[in-house]
C-alpha cells in the first residue's frame, strides 16, 4: 500500500444531468434505463451532421440565482454551483459546529469552460468591435471560475483550484480532493466536474473530429457502448458534485457516509491527442495503480463503471485494458457504461459516474448499459446489458479518460467503521 495518512469518505452528492436534476433523480433514471438523448432544442441543428444531444432541459437559471448573478455566470458554472449546493446540503456540513471553513476546499473543473459564451462574444467582436465585449467575458469563460464561485458562495477558504484534463476532469478533481484530505491539506473538500458544451461550436467541433454518433433517426439508441454497431458518442452536459471528508471528522459529527474512497490511479497514454492507445496501456497503468493504492487484488473488485463512450476505438481499448489487469476475473465482474443514458458529459462525466459507482456500493444495484443489442467479439465482457441487476458490491471502480491521453481510476469501497 502507499503511505496513507487519513481515510476519506463521501458524505454528500449532487447532480444536474439530462436524466435528472438531483443525485436521487439521476440514480432512479439510471436504474430505469432512461436515455436523455433528443433532437437539440437550444439551437437549430439542421446544418450539422449530428442533430441530437443529451441536453439539460427545464433548467431556469432564475430559479437558482438572482438576475444579476445569472447574467454573469456561464451555464457550466450555474450547473456546477447547483450540484454543489445539493451536495453540501446532503452532507449536512454547514449544520455542524465541528467544521472549520478554513479547512474546507474546492477542486471543481470543466473540460472546456465557457464555449457557448466564447461563441456569442466572438460574434459581438465581429459585428460590433472590441468595445462592445461583455466585461465579464473572461471571468465567465475560464474553467476555474466554478471552483472560485462555489468557495465564495459558501465561504470555503481551503485549497481552491480546477484541474482540467478533458473528459477525465471530473475524476481528476475527485482524486485531487482525496489526496488533499488524505495528506492533511484539508479536512473537507467539495469536488466534481461540470460542462455546458451543447452549442453550435461544441457540436460542430466534435462533428469535425468525427467523434459523434450520427444516428439521427433514433437518438435514444445512439449511445450504445460496447455494441458492435456503435458509431460515436452522444454529446451531453451537466454537473456532478461530491463532498469528501476526513473519516474521523465525518464520524464525529454523525454524518451520513455513502462510501469510502480507497484507491486512485493516474497515468498518461503518451500516444495520441484524441485516439486511445489501442491496447489500453495507459488505462492498465491507472487501474493497477488504483489497486496498489487500495492494497487490493483484482479479484476484490465487483464492478467497474467504465469510461465506455460508445466509440469504436475507445471501447475496445478499455475492454482490452480490463482483461489485462483483471485476467479471468474480468469475466466475473459486472461492468457498465452509464453514458448510454446520460450521453458523454465531458468534464462532468467522471463526477456524475462517480455518483453511480457510489450508489452501486451503497445499494447493491448496478445500473445497466442500455442499447446493447449486438455483441462485439472485441468487447466480450459482462457489460450489464439493458437492465439493472442486483449484486453485492464491496469495491467498485470508476474509470475516466480524456483527450490528450489522460487516464484516471477511482476506487469506492463499502464504508466500515
Amino acid at each position: 500500500m502507499l503511505n496513507h495518512q487519513r481515510r476519506v469518505v463521501v458524505t454528500g452528492m449532487g447532480a444536474i444531468t439530462p436524466i435528472g436534476h438531483s443525485a436521487p433523480a439521476l440514480w432512479e433514471a439510471m436504474l430505469g434505463g432512461e436515455s436523455g438523448a433528443e433532437v437539440i432544442s437550444k439551437f437549430d441543428p439542421s446544418e450539422f451532421d449530428t442533430k441530437f444531444a443529451c441536453e439539460v432541459r427545464d433548467f431556469d437559471p432564475l430559479e437558482h440565482f438572482n438576475r444579476k448573478d445569472a447574467r454573469k455566470l456561464d451555464r457550466f458554472t450555474q450547473y456546477g454551483t447547483v450540484a454543489a449546493r445539493e451536495a453540501v446540503k446532503d452532507s449536512g456540513l454547514l449544520d455542524s459546529a465541528d467544521v472549520n471553513l478554513d479547512s474546507v476546499g474546492v477542486t471543481f473543473g470543466s473540460g472546456i469552460g465557457g464555449i457557448e459564451l466564447f461563441q456569442a462574444q466572438a460574434a459581438v467582436l465581429r459585428d460590433h468591435g472590441p468595445k462592445r465585449l461583455w466585461p465579464f467575458f473572461i471571468p465567465m469563460l475560464i474553467p476555474d471560475i466554478v471552483a472560485g464561485w462555489i468557495a465564495i458562495e459558501f465561504g470555503f477558504r481551503g485549497p481552491n483550484y480546477s484541474l482540467v484534463s478533458a473528459c477525465a476532469t471530473g475524476n481528476n478533481n475527485i482524486g485531487e480532493a482525496f489526496m488533499l484530505i488524505r495528506n492533511g491539506y484539508a479536512d473537507t473538500m467539495l469536488c466534481g466536474g461540470t460542462e455546458a458544451a451543447v452549442c453550435e461550436m461544441g457540436l460542430g467541433g466534435f462533428n469535425a473530429v468525427r467523434a459523434l454518433s450520427t444516428r439521427n433517426d433514433d437518438p435514444k439508441s445512439a449511445s450504445r457502448p460496447f455494441d458492435a454497431d456503435r458509431d460515436g458518442f452522444v454529446l451531453g452536459e451537466g454537473a456532478g458534485a461530491l463532498v469528501l471528508e476526513d473519516r474521523e471528522q465525518a464520524e464525529r459529527r454523525g454524518a451520513k457516509i455513502y462510501a469510502e474512497i480507497t484507491g486512485l490511479g493516474l497515468s498518461a497514454d503518451a500516444y495520441h491527442i484524441t485516439a486511445p492507445e489501442p491496447d489500453g496501456k495507459g488505462a492498465v497503468i491507472a487501474m493497477r495503480m488504483m489497486l496498489k493504492d487500495a492494497g487490493l487484488q483484482p479479484s476484490d473488485i465487483d464492478y467497474i463503471n467504465m469510461h465506455g463512450t460508445s466509440t469504436p476505438l475507445g471501447d475496445t481499448a478499455e475492454t482490452r485494458a480490463v482483461r489485462e489487469v483483471f485476467g479471468e476475473h474480468a469475466y466475473k465482474m459486472n461492468l457498465s457504461s452509464t453514458k448510454s443514458m446520460t450521453g458523454h458529459l465531458l468534464g462532468a462525466a467522471g463526477a456524475v459516474e462517480a455518483i453511480a459507482t457510489i450508489m452501486s456500493v451503497r445499494t447493491g444495484m448496478i445500473a445497466p448499459t442500455i442499447n446493447y443489442d449486438t455483441p462485439d467479439p472485441e468487447c466480450d465482457l459482462n457489460y450489464t446489458p439493458n437492465v439493472a441487476v442486483h449484486r453485492d458490491v464491496r469495491h467498485a471502480a470508476s474509470n475516466a479518460f480524456g483527450f490528450g491521453g489522460h487516464n484516471t481510476s477511482v476506487l469506492f469501497s463499502r464504508y466500515e467503521s
